[in-house]
């Protein structure tokens, strides 16, 4: 997890386009890990990542309405190459054969890894109305950690299965 932004300098117009940023790159990851999942007839773990991307792309559009309500079509000055992988989930936590729970558990650290950069930024940020979004954002994920562990106490626990026992050998061709 990176960005490159000065958190002492930052507008609530940037805040908020950082937070659109970070939900997009997750939304984005999310559908990736959906094809990699659909790729390895993974059903479980494509359907589960397929709803993070949902609320990822919920949450977005609720910060976006927010944005375009107060500052309308001023252009951005955060860009995407400013952050890496804040709410995101990393690429190397999928596998070929993830059960549901391993998908939740990835889940589950993108969503503490966000509520750690909140903490983090607010330490620099003294702008009121900024320092209020974040606050609000740190406090989300939160509620956003409860969630996904809801959901893990509903589900058994995985066989102690290593699972490169499924997958092929490569072929020659």
């Amino acid at each position: 997890m990176s960005t490159k932004v000065d958190f002492a300098n930052l507008c609530l117009r940037d805040a908020l386009d950082l937070a659109i940023l970070m939900e997009e790159e997750a939304r984005e990851r999310y559908i990736e890990f959906v094809d990699q999942m659909v790729l390895h007839h993974t059903q479980e773990a494509a359907d589960f990542f397929r709803a993070m991307a949902g609320n990822e792309a919920r949450h977005e559009a609720e910060l976006n309405a927010r944005r375009m309500s107060l500052f309308r079509d001023e252009p951005r000055r955060i860009r995407q190459s400013m952050l890496w992988e804040v709410e995101a989930p990393d690429y190397d936590q999928t596998r070929a054969f993830m059960s549901v729970r391993q998908a939740m558990e990835v889940a589950l650290r993108s969503e503490i890894k966000a509520h750690e950069f909140f903490v983090e930024a607010l330490l620099n940020i003294t702008d009121p109305e900024v320092r209020a979004l974040f606050e609000e954002l740190r406090d989300e994920e939160m509620v956003h950690q409860s969630l996904v562990r809801r959901e893990l106490e509903k589900i058994l626990p995985d066989l102690d299965i290593d699972p490169n026992v499924f997958v092929d050998e490569p072929t020659a061709q």
